[in-house]
This record gives C-alpha cells, sequence and structure tokens, in this order.
C-alpha cells in the first residue's frame, strides 16, 4: 500500500500535498485526496458532508475549521465519527495540517476534512 498523502504546504486558499497543489477544500484518505469536496453549507459541516467517508478505515478525523476557524461542525458529524472507533480532532486549519502530520508520521491511518479559507 502507498503511504497516506503528506501536507507539505498550507497557507489560506492553498494547500499543498504530497507535490501537488490544491485551490478548493480538501479530502485527505489513508487512499489519497479528493479535491473535490464540496459541502451543502459553506460554513457547516454536516454528516450528509461526510458520509461518502464513513466506511474508510482510520484511526482518527482531523477537521480544519479553516484558517480563522469560520467552519462549525454539527455534533452528529463528531457523534457518528466516535461511534465508528475514530478519535476525532476539530482544530483552525494550520493547525489541523500539523496535526495530520504528527497522526500519519506515528504510523495513524487518517481522513481530513480541511477548509482551506476563511
Amino acid at each position: 500500500m502507498d503511504p497516506q498523502p503528506k501536507i507539505d504546504y498550507y497557507d489560506f486558499g492553498v494547500i499543498v500535498i504530497s507535490g501537488r497543489e490544491y485551490r478548493h477544500d480538501v479530502v485527505i484518505t489513508p487512499r489519497g485526496v479528493d479535491p473535490d469536496w464540496w459541502r451543502i453549507e459553506g460554513h457547516r459541516l454536516q454528516l450528509a458532508d461526510v458520509r461518502d467517508y464513513l466506511a474508510e478505515e482510520a484511526d482518527a478525523v482531523v477537521i480544519g475549521t479553516g484558517y480563522s476557524g469560520m467552519m462549525r461542525v454539527d455534533n452528529e458529524v463528531v457523534a457518528e465519527l466516535v461511534k465508528r472507533g475514530m478519535q476525532v480532532f476539530i482544530e483552525r486549519t494550520p493547525r489541523a495540517v500539523d496535526m495530520y502530520n504528527e497522526l500519519v508520521s506515528r504510523g495513524k491511518r487518517v481522513i481530513a476534512f480541511l477548509h482551506l479559507t476563511c
């Protein structure tokens, strides 16, 4: 299996993952990057927004709420992820990026939902 993607760089509105630049919100899974992630409401993370990723085998989920932390996370999202045995970390995206890389470096399988702006 290929190693989990690593985040090389992040700043407001741009992220570089395994050498490739993205300018839209992304989801990183142990299998790769989904560069086309959209939410029903831009500054709110709902269960429907993560439903496609619930079957992923992961130890942890890192949610980046934006550069300034403007994205809210519904309680039912956290509850569902925890119910599936995943640790959940919710941070502003700069801190979430560091946390994601730290968890991956420790051999954890991680899903990251990252809002790149606001």
